[in-house]
């Protein structure tokens, strides 16, 4: 892609129950400069789907409904494949509760694609509104670090050390992993690994996908000089139980296709996760008689 042409780059919303913020991240997109957009929301079979319809309707956007709700890596694969339908080189996928105050932030993730031809995944520095960066996150490490909840549960992190598998936030450079709220990939690349995992219907979707990368011998890239704001609000969401069931669900799949280690540190590495998960949910389940 020529960066002196003005580019044309398909910007990819999930929707789950998220409307009004779909609404105010179009926004932001909407003031980016040096780029045309095909602004796209796949709609995951959510309550909240006409409103994001009608969203679409006024600003001119693409809306595509999801049958069901398959999962965040199954809803973003709609979107990417109508995105390599239709030619386009590079896509960015972001979360509905994305800020992109910048106005050259689109435009500044593609020139990284184009001026580095190995990478296939690139993000930029994402912070929360409590200034916390969330990018570019470190290696997994290996199945020894599975017991780590173990050191945690006797001496608990302070707040300050809750993101502690962040890298060097301040220097552009390759990176191992990055977080799934915004990031952009070459099309081509996603469409050769036959899109997205869908297996996982939540989390480590990005550990995942680091390690394919990997694995493919491309790199990703992290973008030090552009910002996006992660406006993410803890809500209330009812029974955590099912979340951690996902979670579990996944991370055992990690493990098990992606990881890497060996036979044992796979057997090990499980039984620390099930062990965890069984605490976990346990604590729940008793709190709830209470």
């Amino acid at each position: 892609m020529d960066i002196e042409e003005k580019m044309k780059i398909p910007v990819i919303l999930l929707n789950y129950n998220s409307s009004s913020d779909c609404r105010k991240c179009v926004g932001f997109l909407k003031r980016q400069e040096g780029v045309d957009q095909e602004i796209i929301i796949v709609d995951n079979a959510s309550s909240d789907a006409v409103e994001v319809n009608k969203l679409c309707k006024e600003q001119g956007l693409t809306f595509i409904s999801a049958d069901a709700n398959r999962g965040y890596n199954a809803g973003n694969n709609i979107g990417l494949r109508y995105a390599a339908s239709k030619g386009y080189e590079y896509a960015l996928i972001a979360n509905p509760d994305m800020e992109f105050p910048d106005p050259c932030y689109v435009r500044r993730l593609a020139q990284e694609l184009d001026n580095n031809p190995q990478a296939v995944v690139v993000g930029s520095d994402i912070v929360t509104p409590d200034g916390i960066h969330q990018n570019p996150m470190l290696p997994d490490g290996g199945w020894t670090h599975s017991f780590g909840w173990i050191k945690d549960l006797i001496h608990p992190r302070k707040p300050q050390e809750a993101y502690n598998f962040i890298g060097d936030f301040n220097t552009t450079a390759q990176c191992f992993k990055l977080s799934g709220c915004a990031l952009m990939v070459r099309l081509d690349y996603i469409s050769s690994l036959g899109y997205f995992d869908e297996y996982p219907f939540l989390y480590c979707e990005e550990a995942i996908l680091a390690k394919q990368v990997a694995h493919s011998g491309h790199i990703m890239r992290y973008v030090a000089d552009t910002t996006a704001v992660h406006r993410h609000i803890p809500s209330v969401k009812g029974d955590p139980r099912p979340r951690f069931r996902q979670w579990q669900r996944s991370r055992l799949y990690f493990i098990r296709r992606y990881s890497g280690y060996p036979w044992y540190g796979c057997m090990l590495s499980s039984l620390s996760w099930r062990l965890y998960f069984t605490l976990i949910l346990l604590a729940f389940s008793l709190k709830k008689r209470k």
